[in-house]
């Protein structure tokens, strides 16, 4: 058994590491993959296909966490753990053989990536519950903390690796071309193989399992029905519509959002009259589990999008300002990143070791705490700033995402029966995946509005300054104020946004050509990066705010989460105090040690009692 619980940590940090470097790697070399298939991410037909491409694996994994999490207690978490491989890596094979190029290349990219989120989501949610049923209560914050290092480190690194491998020119094998955005795909093939075949030959089912389950098909079918409704709307709430800069005015828009929410709420109702629920709300009466899931979510909300931005940040305004061509950009943002992953690896395993003998209170609190703080600093940064105040605050934020991350997912997986922690995995993974997802669609909605309110006068500005006369000055400065989104991702992908601007006004009646020396100021890497600064950092001041306030009240859920509390324990035990192995009751029913079972909602009710 000592050995297994290593050969569990290992295969799972595999797992978590793999799903989410992809989640991430398409989001540098998307201009090389589009490039490569023919399709101009800059035409409005590829708008909604560069959407997908970049929130598709998001949506569904945060769609059917919670199912494979329930599926994972009915039939055997090793078993559906080694499935989500064997189909991740199907997709892989599926996204590096691709047959076709075009806009059906692109839609065939995206299906087979759909094919890799499911697979990962079996990942994502079995890994917890997988490490919980391997290691012993007073180690589990420990290899917690590996595998989320793996987890975050798979995301930031997929950034670095997609910009190198971008920067690859395709490989000729005498007659054959083996394209670049081929290599992006082929990655993940081989390591996704060898998981497969390792985890099929070494996991075993140890977890604990009731008998005669049922699953729950209609909570099932609601949930993963009013979720899609949701996020689907709220990716294409980014998209234009009607002239407007954002699709928020779109009616289907609102429909879906109320379609889903509705839908929601019956599968709230559903969950709580059927015998074997997917989502079990009664875990909510647990304070451990409540606080520590709601902090979660917060987190991810104030987070998800924020990663994107400073990406966007990098891209679009500091690395041109400092001469480096919009090409070059997508690597090094990545680079620039680095200090981030430095500062989680540094605090993750630490932070889950020491809440192993301490409980997560303190150390979620002031994780989430740091980070607060180092939003509301970034909030505070002129828009070229000094690399390494950047650096400095961008580590701290990944210290305190550690000092979080590991302890309060053991606090969370300890809360619950053997039993139940695939459930409990898939909520926890389900909240903090759909926090994210709304978190790009919250972050860029205040970006593009406050970029819509400013952006016109500070283009303006740096045009008059650049000598270009009238009528060009206002086509161009109306331009780019009316379609925010498309300038931003323009320089998100790597290309600088004035060569297609400046193709675009030439068609519009009134032009008049610009001289050769004109046009070589318009297209120099910094001029976009000067003409968008000023407004640019002022919504993104406002969005760090935001965040920063999440972020803060995150923290002061995690301080409401009480003692150390292993489930089973009668008591929150000494230092290292591994479960009783007497049977316990259940949430509801057990007596309430402080962190324990006793509820979420209940607790804050009575304490303003004493009050009275």
């Amino acid at each position: 058994m000592v050995a297994y619980k290593w050969t569990v940590l290992s295969n799972t940090t595999l797992g978590a590491l793999l799903a989410s470097l992809d989640g991430t790697i398409v989001l540098i070399s998307l201009p090389v993959i589009f490039h490569g298939l023919g399709v101009d991410p800059f035409a409005p037909s590829s708008f909604p296909l560069l959407i997908w491409m970049l929130l598709g694996y998001g949506v569904v994994t945060g769609t059917l966490l919670v199912s494979m999490g329930r599926l994972s207690d009915i039939w055997g978490r090793a078993r559906m753990y080694n499935f989500g491989f064997a189909i991740f890596s199907t997709g892989s094979i599926c996204l590096f053989l691709a047959p076709n190029t075009g806009t059906t290349g692109a839609v065939e990219l995206i299906l087979f990536r759909l094919i890799q989120a499911v697979g990962a989501s079996f990942l994502f949610a079995n890994s917890a519950a997988l490490l919980t049923d391997a290691f012993p209560a007073n180690e589990r914050g420990k290899a917690l903390g590996v595998n989320q290092v793996a987890f975050l480190g798979g995301s930031l690194f997929g950034l670095i690796l997609g910009g190198v491998l971008a920067s690859i020119p395709d490989i000729h094998i005498g007659p054959l071309v083996l394209p670049t955005w081929r290599i992006i795909f082929l990655v993940s093939v081989p390591v996704g193989i060898f998981g497969t075949i390792w985890a099929y030959a070494k996991l075993r089912e140890i977890s604990v399992r009731k008998g005669h389950q049922r699953i729950d098909y209609l909570g099932n079918v609601t949930f993963a029905s009013g979720l899609i409704l949701v996020l689907v709307a709220t990716t294409y709430g980014l998209l234009p519509y009607n002239g407007a800069s954002m699709g928020w005015g779109n009616p289907w828009i609102w429909g879906g959002l109320a379609a889903g929410a509705a839908l929601l709420l019956l599968f709230l109702l559903i969950e709580a009259r059927v015998p074997d629920p997917m989502f079990r709300l009664e875990f909510f009466r647990v304070r451990s589990f409540a606080a520590g899931t709601s902090a979660s979510f917060l987190g991810s909300v104030a987070r998800g999008g924020m990663m994107l931005l400073l990406v966007l940040w990098f891209q679009g305004i500091w690395l041109p300002l400092h001469g480096y061509s919009f090409a070059e950009t997508p690597l090094w943002a990545g680079l620039m990143m680095s200090p981030m992953m430095v500062g989680f690896v540094v605090s993750g395993p630490l932070s889950g070791w020491i809440s192993d003998r301490h409980g997560a209170r303190l150390l979620s609190t002031i994780g989430m705490a740091l980070g607060s703080a180092t939003f509301f600093a970034l909030a505070l940064l002129p828009s070229d700033f000094v690399y390494w105040q950047m650096g400095a605050i961008i580590f701290l934020q990944g210290c305190g995402m550690g000092m979080f991350g590991s302890p309060n997912a053991a606090a969370v997986m300890n809360s619950v029966p053997a039993e139940n922690r695939g459930a409990a995995s898939g909520m926890l993974a389900t909240l903090q995946n759909v926090g994210q997802q709304a978190s790009m669609a919250l972050f860029f909605t205040v970006i593009i509005l406050a970029l819509s309110h400013g952006l016109s006068g500070s283009v303006s500005t740096s045009l008059a300054s650049a000598q270009i006369g009238q009528p060009d000055q206002g086509i161009l400065a109306g331009m780019i104020s009316q379609d925010p989104t498309g300038a931003l991702f323009g320089a998100f992908l790597g290309e600088n946004p004035m060569v297609g601007l400046l193709h675009e006004a030439a068609m519009v009646p009134g032009w008049q050509t610009l001289s050769p020396g004109a046009t070589s100021t318009l297209t120099a890497p910094h001029f976009f990066a000067t003409a968008i600064a000023q407004a640019f950092t002022g919504a993104l001041s406002e969005a760090f705010v935001l965040a920063g306030s999440l972020t803060a009240l995150s923290a002061a859920i995690s301080a409401l989460r009480g003692k150390r509390y292993v489930y089973g324990e009668s008591a929150p035990g000494p230092q290292g105090t591994a479960p009783s192995s007497a049977a316990a009751p259940s949430p509801i029913e057990a007596s309430a040690p402080s962190g324990g079972p006793g509820g979420f909602l209940p607790w804050p009710v009575r304490w303003f009692r004493r009050f009275r």
